[in-house]
């Protein structure tokens, strides 16, 4: 619930931002129907604002909407017993908010297939609701920055982030993504680093695994 809370005003600020940039309401939806991706969206819907070409706007989208590779790659040991198409129906619906809810219950020990899968579409389900709602009533909506929703999200995350954090190899791992994420907030164009940023974490905490088991 604090999650859908989290991710309902982005979808009416999406619906909202969509319809200004010029798409038709079919179009706001289907992008959300089809894509069901926040941050590729939110980059879609601005570049189509300033007349980018389409393939520069996929090709875009596809390196914000990256990290999911890596998001996707950190469950598959968890999803080992569960078939090919099974799997890649979990990553066509995964999102940050989806992941961080699965993979706690998975280093519980708890996790299954059909837990990610309810994560997964109770997200998608809020997503498009709440982009329905953006189209049909963004006109006479009051904006949710106003009253401070935008920050139910990041704070909800946090909150699931932390107890995950218990042992010394998961902090590192998060200070090494945290620091670089920062650092090319601060130094780098676009948003490419954050990748960067994971990619770099995911080795570290490799390595950090491989000498434990030394």
């Amino acid at each position: 619930m604090p999650l859908w809370l989290g991710a309902a005003p982005f979808g009416v600020i999406y619906a909202v931002s969509a319809l200004a940039a010029g798409l038709s309401p079919a179009q706001t939806v289907a992008m959300s129907l089809l894509v069901f991706a926040g941050a590729s969206q939110f980059t879609a819907v601005g570049m189509f604002a300033a007349a980018a070409a389409p393939v520069t706007i996929v090709v875009t989208t596809l390196i914000v909407n990256a990290r999911h590779l890596l998001l996707a790659a950190s469950l598959s040991p968890y999803l080992r017993r569960s078939g090919l198409w099974a799997r890649l129906g979990l990553a066509a619906q995964l999102t940050d908010e989806s992941y961080a809810i699965g993979v706690r219950e998975f280093l519980g020990g708890r996790g299954s297939a059909a837990y990610q899968f309810g994560a997964n579409i109770s997200m998608y389900f809020v997503w498009q609701c709440s982009t329905l709602a953006g189209v049909l009533l963004g006109r006479v909506l009051p904006d949710p920055a106003a009253y401070g929703l935008d920050l139910v999200f990041p704070l909800t995350f946090i909150g699931l982030l932390v107890p995950l954090l218990r042992k010394r190899d998961s902090q590192v791992v998060a200070g090494v993504a945290a620091a670089l994420t920062l650092l090319g907030a601060l130094w780098l164009p676009g948003s490419w680093y954050i990748l960067l940023a994971g990619v770099v974490a995911s080795a570290v905490g490799a390595l950090l695994r491989r000498r434990g088991e030394a």
